[in-house]
């Protein structure tokens, strides 16, 4: 196997692995079902990172999104895919990002872009926390661009303005269970 070569484990619909492809030939407008990952991603004070996706983005580019999202590769776990996928993504530091938690943990999602580019994933939902102080230098090919706002902000922006947003992070942000864990504060 090519090292550099990224394997997404592919699904039955019981979300039961049925082997491997490389990421780069299974977007498409007959995408098959597959195993990700979506993360939401809280600072010390409480505000969530959102990101802009590249223009180079094969779906979705230029669309405000959840902080990170990825494919946990073949033996890893959805823990360990988020944490590798914050340094790779966002830059982060090892160790930056903890108190990773399951929020959705069955969530799955079908939606096709406008260039006909299909999404379809078992996509759990985590919630996790940035360590004080910790900055993202995020990659240009990934992200466009972040902001910082409280849960509260992009809640409202999401229901006002939909279209405006990712179709996962729509679907995801619908569910109370995921609201009720982003406006959580610290003690």
């Amino acid at each position: 196997m090519n090292n550099d070569v990224e394997l997404v484990v592919l699904a039955d619909e019981h979300g039961e692995p049925t082997g491997t492809a490389p990421k780069a030939t299974i977007h498409t407008g007959d995408t098959p079902l597959h195993f990700a990952f979506s993360c939401y991603l809280l600072d010390s004070d409480g505000r969530l990172l959102m990101t802009r996706r590249a223009l180079s983005k094969k779906t979705w580019p230029g669309v405000w999104t959840n902080s990170f999202c990825g494919h946990p590769g073949p033996g890893e776990s959805n823990e360990e895919a988020v944490v590798r996928r914050s340094i790779e993504e966002l830059g982060f530091a090892p160790g930056a990002v903890g108190q990773i938690t399951p929020v959705l943990p069955d969530f799955r999602y079908r939606a096709v872009d406008s260039s006909g580019i299909v999404e379809n994933e078992f996509c759990p939902v985590f919630v996790a926390r940035l360590k004080e102080g910790e900055q993202p230098d995020p990659r240009p090919d990934e992200i466009d661009s972040l902001a910082w706002a409280t849960p509260e902000e992009v809640i409202a922006a999401v229901d006002a303005t939909p279209f405006a947003f990712s179709p996962w992070l729509v679907e995801e942000l619908s569910d109370q269970r995921l609201r009720d864990a982003i406006t959580q504060r610290r003690p």
